[in-house]
């Protein structure tokens, strides 16, 4: 049997693929510019689907055989000199045939080729002059929605990030989540849809404190949707409001929790969730406090990135109550949930104050136990205290941690 690539060399680089492919039948067809699929420039229009199926091919370069076709060879087979990357869960192998073109231009003085297969968005990039230092880039896309699809990261430099936008999207915007009466900044984009760079939370230095978090805000005939980068070839999509109905998020959704997006970073998320699940009066007038859950969901289905916020009367920013990267909890399968804090009054007292979504029926902690989905109850301020709550038909619901 003969393989349908060349086995990986010690000293393969990136002309060895150029040259070694062409000869595996079984490979040719993935590996000729020729037999890409080029979808036209209208079909978007009148297609019953709204994905990265119906993107045309776009850009300056889209005639370059040669740079396609090194495209093509090194995603087929990458030298040691290629850097490589793959979102959690994206196969990073050949593709099973000839792949559809997104996009081939130049772009910060490197030409990019954007490709798809059904299943995956990869991004190949190369200097302007030679090709030493090409990069691949695997993310996966299967299942896409309009929202999902309506831009891939073309290039991040210098703490920027720019996209290539759906050919339906009618405008672009940057929004800062953290200052939602702010006006949007405009972005402005080329004729192939490329936006103008805009800074990105996902390239901030770690360590320095989040003072801000941009959203792209794309505008096509349903509206306005939000998305953010994540360290992804596609931008999350931002949704707000119960898990088992959730909207496409507004302006003030993420004030207080945009800066929890960072636990989430890099992770294969196709969408992440802001949920206000309930508000608590707090003990001696101290105000009213919000309990939020942020869910973000992956691309691979599993590993989800969980987040209960309490936000304190007063607060800029909600504080973690709680995480997870297994519970059902906070998801459209599961709307249970349940965390709890320390929180110490204006007074000085200390107390356990828990809240769980309107499912949970009653909540016990510290020999109290309430009827109804939150809980306040005076604690010494480094007691050991389990919380838990029970939801209708007598389910236990176990506090998130």
């Amino acid at each position: 049997v003969v393989p349908p690539y060349p086995p990986a060399s010690a000293n393969q680089g990136l002309s060895t693929v150029d040259t070694k492919l062409d000869h595996y039948p079984a490979g040719q067809a993935a590996l000729d510019p020729a037999k890409l699929t080029r979808v036209a420039p209208a079909a978007w229009q009148t297609s019953a689907r709204s994905d990265f199926s119906v993107w045309p091919a776009r850009g300056s370069l889209t005639g370059d055989s040669a740079l396609l076709r090194r495209a093509l060879a090194v995603w087929a087979r990458p030298g040691e000199s290629v850097q490589v990357s793959a979102t959690p869960g994206t196969p990073a192998g050949a593709p099973p045939g000839p792949p559809q073109l997104l996009y081939a231009g130049e772009i910060d003085r490197t030409r990019i080729v954007l490709l798809y297969d059904g299943l995956r968005i990869v991004r190949y990039a190369e200097p302007e002059q030679g090709t030493s230092g090409a990069a691949l880039d695997f993310a996966r896309v299967d299942g896409a929605s309009a929202p999902q699809s309506g831009a891939v990261v073309m290039d991040r430099a210098d703490g920027n990030v720019r996209y290539l936008t759906a050919p339906w999207v009618t405008g672009a915007a940057v929004r800062d989540l953290l200052r939602p009466s702010a006006a949007a900044q405009r972005l402005s984009r080329t004729k192939d849809g490329v936006t103008a760079p805009f800074p990105s939370p996902a390239l901030a230095p770690a360590g320095r404190p989040c003072t801000a978090w941009n959203a792209l805000a794309l505008t096509d005939s349903g509206g306005t949707r939000y998305a953010t980068d994540l360290g992804e070839l596609v931008p999350a999509h931002l949704t707000s409001g119960s898990p088992d109905a959730p909207r496409e998020t507004g302006p003030g959704d993420w004030e207080t929790t945009a800066c929890s997006l960072a636990a989430a970073r890099s992770h294969g998320v196709r969408s992440v969730n802001s949920w206000e699940y309930a508000r608590q009066k707090l003990p001696e007038s101290n105000g009213t406090a919000d309990w939020v859950c942020t869910r973000a969901e992956t691309w691979r289905g599993g590993g989800p990135r969980t987040l209960v916020l309490f936000r304190a009367p007063g607060a800029r920013a909600a504080v973690v109550a709680a995480k997870s990267e297994v519970a059902a909890a906070c998801g459209g399968r599961d709307l249970r949930v349940l965390a709890g804090v320390r929180w110490k009054s204006r007074g000085g007292n200390w107390y356990l104050v828990a809240g769980g979504s309107k499912e949970v029926e009653s909540v016990s902690a510290a020999g109290a136990d309430v009827a109804g989905h939150l809980l306040a109850v005076r604690v010494a301020r480094g007691a050991s205290v389990e919380l838990s709550g029970v939801a209708s038909g007598g389910m236990e619901v176990s506090a998130l941690r």
